[in-house]
């Protein structure tokens, strides 16, 4: 075996230049992969974070049916203590009880149809980035008080400022009439024209009595520590919910089935475009073999002519190919995730990136995500593909008939 090696080692530097440019062609793809699947990881982090920050979390308690019909009547009871058991069981301050309603915001000029968040003051900074987004006044901190907090484009609309009065009408979740004058305390801006213009949050006190919710709520928000730990911490949930029969817990896929279908669809396009670079360098890597088994045709049929089988000659190829690729996926993993801790680190735009991802609430510098998945995944592929474009030139020689080799120059 170790003569095997040997004469593998010695046929791959014959052509040491060749050699070269065929792994440096492996290199530059394997780094062009482990940083663009790093990015693309990053950026898919920071889309479902972002998005869920602003309302869904990571997962919610929600009565059976509501997250599909969003009916005032489908209920979770008592959802402050539901909330509380939750924080107490999970050792968790990341959980805030809520409730939604439709209703008609109205000022002294103007009316819009507006969604009503009731949410805990205290709580709902851990699981919401609302909060810290106020750019006018205050957020809320009374979960008794009859105030409110609404987007820029909503005052805008209404033309109304810190200090107004907000008539707001809508229906109780016993179907009877709800009206209430509440104040404008603060005003955010989340970046997202849909959520400034279409969405409001008042204390979860007030909201009940409006509503007349009777304690009741529709949403309990939990945000996981990361993604990563999304799964347990909904296992954990279910099984403290065990004696809540009646409830469900819905993750973020489920929540947000939007985001998750266009993370899948770049996902899709991404690797078609991967795929293509990986399939030239195999082709580099089949011209590469090509030309060596070529260019020794008629070593090859002295060989065969003192008695050794096509079979053995082929697996020599495939091992000078197994070389290659083997120093083409270490170098360009290694540099890759060199070249990537660096953008880790710094971050990455280019001109005109912050204004187009502004419309997605995101920020204007990513920050790519290394992991050892996306560290060698780009260059395991490239590898097997280097392996697989190797198996021609190695089952040409099956057809290698040593009499005519020999006579080949």
């Amino acid at each position: 075996m170790n003569i095997v090696l040997r004469l593998a080692w010695r046929n791959l530097w014959r052509h040491s230049r060749r050699t070269w440019l065929t792994i440096g062609a492996m290199v530059f793809s394997n780094v062009l992969l482990v940083f663009m699947i790093s990015l693309q990881f990053g950026m898919y982090g920071l889309m479902i974070d972002n998005t869920l920050k602003v309302f869904s979390g990571h997962m919610q308690v929600q009565a059976p049916g509501y997250k599909d019909d969003q009916k005032m009547r489908q209920v979770v009871p008592d959802v402050q203590p539901l909330a509380a058991h939750l924080r107490s069981e999970l050792a968790s301050d990341t959980i805030a009880a809520r409730g939604w309603a439709f209703g008609l915001a109205s000022s002294a000029e103007r009316s819009y149809g507006i969604g009503i968040y009731g949410v805990e003051p205290d709580f709902e900074p851990q699981v919401s980035n609302i909060p810290g987004l106020i750019e006018e006044g205050r957020y809320l901190d009374d979960t008794n008080a009859t105030e409110i907090v609404i987007g820029t484009m909503l005052a805008r609309n209404l033309r109304i400022g810190i200090g107004d009065e907000l008539t707001l009408l809508g229906s109780g979740v016993d179907g009877s009439f709800a009206a209430a004058v509440v104040n404008v305390v603060g005003i955010f801006g989340s970046g997202v024209k849909e959520i400034d213009r279409n969405i409001a949050q008042m204390p979860l006190g007030a909201f009940q009595d409006i509503f007349y919710m009777n304690g009741a709520g529709h949403q309990v928000v939990l945000l996981a520590p990361d993604l990563g730990q999304a799964d347990i911490l909904q296992a954990r949930v279910e099984t403290a919910l065990s004696d809540d029969s009646d409830l469900v817990v819905h993750g973020w896929d489920e929540l947000q089935p939007g985001l998750k279908q266009a993370i899948q669809a770049d996902m899709s396009s991404a690797f078609f475009m991967y795929g293509i670079l990986v399939i030239l360098v195999a082709f580099s890597v089949l011209n590469t073999q090509l030309m060596s088994v070529l260019e020794r045709t008629h070593e090859f049929g002295i060989v065969m002519s003192l008695g050794l089988k096509p079979g053995r000659l082929g697996r020599l190829v495939m091992l000078e190919t197994a070389m290659m690729g083997f120093i083409g996926m270490i170098l360009g993993a290694l540099a890759g995730a060199l070249f990537t801790t660096w953008f880790t680190v710094n971050g990455f735009t280019y001109p005109g990136m912050e204004e187009m991802v502004a419309n997605f609430n995101l920020p204007g510098r990513v920050y790519p995500r290394a992991t050892l998945v996306s560290s060698f995944a780009g260059p395991l592929v490239v590898f097997l593909f280097t392996l697989a474009a190797a198996v021609y030139p190695a089952l040409r020689l099956h057809r290698l008939h040593p009499v005519e080799a020999m006579r080949t120059t």
